[in-house]
């Protein structure tokens, strides 16, 4: 997956899916190829509402997050319509700007790993 930098508030991603059969070798490949930098363990329930997905994670070492994702499948409701969706959402739960994470669940995890080092 390719998305914009670390930024505040929503982000595009660019989704690229490889099908993989079970019993593949794929991740002991790219674990071989790439090496492991850190595991995060999470739960994952998904819930939809349209076009709207909703991650609920509970994440083991720093607790729980809502993921919205906003999809145009069609590539047919364009940026703003998007963002639109998303504010929406954001306002309904009551998610302020404050309370919205820039990096990934692997860079908490690897900030909080280094700050108990210290």
């Amino acid at each position: 997956m390719q998305t914009d930098n670390d930024q505040e508030g929503p982000k595009q991603a660019d989704v690229l899916l490889y099908p993989s059969l079970p019993g593949s070798h794929l991740k002991e490949i790219l674990a071989t190829a790439l090496g492991i930098l850190v595991v995060v363990d999470k739960t994952r329930e998904i819930y939809f509402i349209g076009n709207v997905k909703f991650h609920i994670d509970e994440v083991e070492g720093l607790g729980h997050f809502v993921e919205i994702e906003v999809i145009d499948r069609e590539g047919t409701l364009g940026r703003e319509k998007l963002l639109e969706q998303c504010q929406h959402y954001l306002s309904r739960f009551g998610i302020t700007a404050d309370e919205l994470v820039a990096c990934s669940y692997s860079d908490l995890l690897l900030a909080k790993h280094s700050s108990t080092q210290n």
